[in-house]
Order: structure tokens, then sequence, then C-alpha cells
């Protein structure tokens, strides 16, 4: 009997009558790949999940997906009738991972108004744009941001619901606002598929940050390719896989106002009935307590914090065996990590995916043996996406050629909020230039090699900053690593890198390591060494510009 391929298997799956059947759907006047039994709404998504089961553990608190479901129905009756927000307006929410982030956001979407989940890293000023720009009604924070609000300088007309208060304020206290109301319906509301209904902000290399809108369809599309391509995977394998005799759940451990959190995390729950255990902020040691106790079955994260994961895994004596997957998301992981997933965890295998804000969290994704086998890949494209290469001159180009990565399909965003002059330059035919650089190989693996705005010009050598970071997360003393370019007044730039590595790292010895691995014109001139680990944005993403101007300003210097 033939061997069960990918291609077989997705085909096995998305065909007529079958749970993720496939048909093609004119969208906004263009054909797209649909999921026909996908539902209508986030708010159907939410309906349809209530149950007696456990969802939201925080700390000592416990709700089930019914209680959690009555809490946003709640919240939506006060921002109807006390708030008057209608559908299409923006309600924005700024605070930690606390259960009232995961309510007001289902509240938000169900009553068909816009979701603005804020970076809750932002500063005064920062906030303050994102409100002006989004044009929030109402903002939901908890005491750090309502500490932010307060020195914001504009007259901001968004009112503000506190959430967790620990000093007094003059804002609405939700708990209370709650409490007055009780138990009530879900307000009454006719939501379209493609009403837009949620705005994520998603920072470049320069400007402000750009807020992205996406529909119904678009996010509830990423959440069943996932599904779709963890059926297909178990198909390949010919398994299937026995139930666990207690409830899967999964650790929230990054910001659910990134696409990892929100999407992968949170919004995946909903249909696999998963129990979700939300971290105040993460902490390796309480992570590794809460596996154990929760019998935590995935954690899907960036690399930085799977590579803490994984030294835990190494030295603590807990019991984390109820692992099943570590998942990736955020930034890009070293193919080492890769493989020291696969060798420490008892039954813990490694997954991950490529994908942006702006496609909803997909793209593509690999996992298993699959991603043993190739731990440098991002994945092959979901099914509902397609993917190409292109050149300056926008031609596609061949397997195995470099160029820029452009997407198009049926999860991707139609544009960003108010930003005409940006859309006009983001999109080609319909293709969203992603602007990363990459190639795909003759079997559809995707490689991404670097940011098109992240590339090292050394005497006229172009360098991937990525593939000299994989060669030095190579080294086993080295835990995190950035690369950059450096001013060179006869080269242009060289390659400067700073790493959280070992004290006891020898550059000299590293260098020699790296010439096993690098060209010798990629291998850092200039390495820095950071006491701890390297500052990163909440995504995960190493804030790479903050590091290259202390090491040009450390070079000026003679340092």
């Amino acid at each position: 009997m033939p061997a069960m391929t990918r291609a077989k298997a997705l085909a096995a799956l998305t065909a007529p009558g079958q749970t993720y059947a496939i048909e093609r759907q004119l969208v906004h006047g263009e054909p797209q790949r649909v999921f026909v039994n996908a539902p209508a709404s986030l708010r159907a998504l939410f309906e349809e999940a209530r149950s007696d089961a456990t969802f939201i553990v925080f700390e000592d608190e416990r709700r089930t997906f019914a209680e959690t479901w009555q809490e946003a129905s709640t919240i939506a009756h006060i921002l109807v009738h006390d708030y008057g927000i209608a559908q299409g307006d923006r309600v924005a929410i700024s605070m930690r991972n606390y259960p009232e982030w995961m309510t007001a956001f289902m509240a938000v979407t169900s009553i068909g108004a816009i979701a603005v989940a804020m970076n809750a890293l932002w500063t005064p000023d920062e906030l303050e744009y994102g409100l002006t720009n989004a044009g929030a009604k109402v903002l939901f924070a908890d005491q750090e941001r309502l500490d932010r609000f307060a020195q914001c300088k504009g007259m901001l007309e968004t009112r503000v619901i506190a959430v967790r208060p620990t000093s007094a304020t003059t804002h609405p206290d939700l708990a209370r606002l709650m409490a007055r109301v009780g138990s009530v319906p879900m307000p009454e509301r006719t939501i379209d598929t493609d009403d837009p209904i949620i705005m994520f902000f998603t920072s470049g290399s320069t400007g402000h940050p750009k807020g992205v809108v996406s529909s119904n369809r678009n996010v509830l599309t990423a959440l069943m390719s996932w599904e779709l391509d963890a059926q297909a995977g178990l198909m390949v394998l010919g398994e299937t896989p026995a139930p666990l005799p207690y409830q899967s759940a999964t650790l929230l451990a990054v910001p659910l106002f990134h696409v990892t959190g929100s999407h992968a995390v949170f919004l995946q729950c909903f249909r696999a009935q998963r129990k979700i255990v939300s971290m105040y902020k993460w902490q390796p040691e309480a992570a590794a307590e809460l596996i154990e106790r929760e019998r935590i079955s995935s954690f899907t994260a960036p690399a930085a914090m799977t590579g803490d994961l994984v030294r835990i895994a190494r030295s603590t004596q807990r019991d984390l065996g109820s692992l099943l997957t570590v998942g990736g998301g955020g930034a890009p992981r070293a193919p080492e990590q890769v493989r020291q997933i696969g060798s420490s965890f008892t039954q813990a295998l490694p997954n991950t995916g490529w994908g942006m804000t702006e496609t909803n969290g997909i793209g593509t994704g690999i996992g298993g043996h699959d991603y043993l086998d190739h731990p440098a890949s991002s994945g092959r494209v979901s099914t509902v996406l397609e993917l190409r290469v292109v050149d300056d001159a926008g031609t596609t180009l061949p397997a195995g050629q470099r160029g820029e990565l452009q997407i198009r399909g049926t999860s991707v965003f139609r544009g960003y909020w108010n930003r005409p002059e940006v859309n006009a330059e983001a999109f080609v035919d319909g293709w969203f230039r992603t602007g990363d650089v990459a190639y795909i190989d003759d079997e559809g693996y995707l490689f991404i090699v670097d940011r098109i705005k992240d590339l090292i010009i050394r005497g006229g050598e172009n360098i991937g900053c990525g593939q000299v970071e994989a060669a030095l997360l190579l080294h086993p003393d080295v835990y995190e690593a950035a690369v950059y370019a450096v001013p060179d007044e006869r080269l242009g730039e060289e390659v400067g890198a700073t790493l959280f590595c070992k004290p006891a790292l020898d550059f000299t010895e590293l260098e020699v390591f790296l010439s096993n691995h690098l060209a010798k014109f990629e291998i850092p001139r200039y390495l820095r060494r950071s006491e701890g680990p390297l500052p990163r944005t909440a995504s995960g993403k190493i804030l790479k510009r903050e590091l290259r101007a202390e090491a040009v300003q450390a070079l000026e210097s003679g340092a």
C-alpha cells in the first residue's frame, strides 16, 4: 500500500462532505479557498464552545467555558447599554494576560465591534498614538496601563474601564460594573463573516506602528488551517492517538496582544475544549511547576522561552512528561534548539511555522519528525494560502532561489488601518509583500533567510544576519545571538554580534568554531558579550536596533 503523503491527506480531509471541506468562493470579489464548515463568526465560535469543562486557569482562579461566556455576555451588555458601543466601533484592550483580557475580547467581538489589541509595553506616547489612530471609544486597562494613560498628554476621548486596579482611580472598575449588571444574555447582533473584527498593531523598522485589521473569516480560517494541518500530520503518520485520560491543556506565557498568544494559544482552545493556564509573567521555574501540576500538553512560545524550557527540562526534577508538543512562534528557532527539544522531553516533539500578524499567524507549518529532519525550515504552505518568491523585478523565481517572499489567501488581511499609502506599497496584484528574504525548495519547504532590511552588505557581499545567528547558536555555550551591521570605512559594513553566552566562552575559540560553519567574510569581526538575556519585544523578537546602537557607540568610543 503506497505511503500516505501530506498532499493526499489534505486532499482527503478537504473533500466535499468532510469536516474541513474547502471550496473556492468569491470573497471581496476575489476567488479564495474557503472552509465551508467554519463557524460563521468569532461569536459563533465562542457560543458553540459553552460547556462545564475548565477553560481559564489563572493563579487560584478557575472558569469553565460556560462561565467565561457568561462573563463576556455581561461585559458586552455593559459596552452596549452603558457605553453605546455599536458594530464597527473600536474597543481597546491593554493589560497583562488576565482572564479579563480574554473575556473583554470575547465581548467586543461578539457584538460586532473591533477589538484593538494594544501592546502592553507601549510608553504613554505610544499608547496615546494607538488609541488616537484606532479611534478607540473604550479602553480596558489594568493598573500599569492606567498609570501610563494618566501620563498621556493629548485630550483623549477614549473612556477607560479599570481592570483589577490596585490604587484609587476615577475610572469605573469592571468588577463593580459586572456585579451591578449580573448575569444577562449576550446582546443580539447580526455579524457577517467578512466584517472587520480585530485590530492588532505591528511595528516596522521606522515610523509609527500600523493597525492590522482582520475579519471573522481571516481569523477563523487561520484556526481551521491549524486544525487541518494537525489532522493531516496524523494521517501521514497513520496514527490515531489515544485520548488523554485528562483534559488537554496549554500554557499561555506569551502576550495576548500578539497573534501567537491570541490565535495559536487562546482561540485554538475553543473547538478543542482545551484548558488554558495563563501566567502573569514568564518565569521558567514557575512554568515547569505549572506544567507538572496542571498536566500541560502543549506549549507555544518564541525561541527564547522554549530555549529556557529546554534548559529547565535538563536540570529540574519536575515531571514534564505531560508535554506532547513544544511549538514556536514570533521569532525563528535555531536548528540546534529544534534538536534539543526532540531530546530533552520524554514525549514532546517540536513544531513551528512561519506567519505574520497580517496573515493571522498562519503561512507555513512543520512539526514532529518532519521538523527534526528539516530543522532549518519553516515548513510547507497552508492549504488556504499561496506563496511565491520574486526577484527585484517581481518575476517569480524557481525553487531554491532567494528573493522576496509574497503571500495571498483567505487569512490575509486587506490593509492597514488608515494607511492607504502603506497599503499601496504592501500589496502587488493581490500579493502581500512580507519583507522576508526566503527560498522554497523543490519539495515545497520554506526557508526564511532574512529580512530584506536585515542584510549586511560587506564589500559588495550580501550577508544574511539570520544565517550568522544560526551558526553562532550551534555553539553549546551560546544561548542567544543578535547579528547586525556596523559601519566600516573600507568595506562599508562589517559583521557585528551581541551574545548572551557562558561567561567563560573564549571568543577566539568561537571564531575557530564558526570557521567550520561560515565563510570567512561572514564571521563576526566585532563581538560583544551581554551579561543577561538579550532585550526582546513582547512577541519575542530581539531588539537589534538597540543592540546595534550600543555596539556602534562602543566602537566609536574605542571600547
